[in-house]
């Protein structure tokens, strides 16, 4: 091979390595993708909890800011960061800039009414504005919530099709922005949107006899989160270890109380 031939294979190997390590859009560094059984804490209610050993925490977004993620990254942990991004929330400071033409059905939750995803046009640069802020403040991914709307009441005609199409720009959004993102709930599109999901977070799939519908997350090397409220312990961690979950039991107000499996 002559001096000219090594030199341009030389070229294309160390390209095809930068491919492989460089970041997503708009990120310093190269997306955070966690691994089945990683350990989690999620806490969306009161002072955050320090004092919990596991790698990843998951806080509301509003509610803590930069200084807040500089702690948790100094004490080595993963950070994830709520928002709602499935319905209006009236005590959310961007609140008033979501046109009442979008908003819906209450949802059960106080101040919460569903928006209606087919407005792709509106309620993608506020949900934009939103993974923005996550970013900013130096989250490593977000969960967005309520992504299953096309399942509930919510005032509007909203189709599976509907949810792909807002599931997916959610994803884009924060995949733009070098952050990952989770696929909250929606068991019944896990098969058409694991590959646009970096993990997924799940309420209660032992509850409701449907944890196998999250295999393909595992199966893909990807890592599940999952919660439950009512049951017991040994009522669901064998089934979901076995399955490869990060399983613990929360209270509904989700503030620092756990029990993992």
């Amino acid at each position: 091979m002559s001096p000219r031939s090594r030199a341009v294979v030389a070229a294309l190997v160390l390209a095809l390595l930068a491919a492989c390590t460089a970041p997503d859009g708009g990120g310093s560094r190269p997306r955070w993708l966690p691994r089945p059984g990683t350990d989690w804490q999620w806490q969306l209610d009161g002072r955050i909890d320090h004092g919990v050993d596991v790698p990843v925490y998951d806080i509301d977004g509003f509610e803590n800011d930069a200084s807040t993620v500089r702690r948790l990254h100094r004490e080595g942990r993963k950070v994830i960061c709520y928002i709602n991004a499935g319905a209006w929330e009236d005590f959310r400071p961007d609140a008033g800039q979501f046109p009442r033409s979008v908003l819906g059905s209450p949802n059960g939750w106080a101040g919460e009414r569903w928006l209606d995803i087919r407005r792709l046009d509106v309620l993608r640069p506020l949900m934009a504005a939103r993974i923005e802020m996550c970013r900013e403040r130096g989250f490593d991914a977000v969960e967005p919530d309520l992504l299953d709307g096309w399942t509930n009441d919510t005032g509007f005609p909203l189709t599976a099709a509907h949810q792909l199409a807002y599931n997916r720009m959610i994803a884009r959004l924060a995949h733009e922005r070098g952050l990952s993102v989770g696929l909250k709930n929606d068991l019944d599109q896990v098969p058409e949107l694991v590959d646009d999901f970096d993990f997924a977070v799940n309420e209660e799939c032992a509850q409701y006899g449907d944890c196998a519908a999250l295999t393909p997350f595992v199966e893909a090397g990807k890592a599940v989160f999952h919660v439950e409220y009512a049951l017991p312990l040994d009522r669901f961690c064998g089934e979901t270890e076995r399955l490869g979950l990060s399983s613990m039991r929360k209270r509904l107000d989700l503030g620092a109380w756990r029990r993992p499996c």
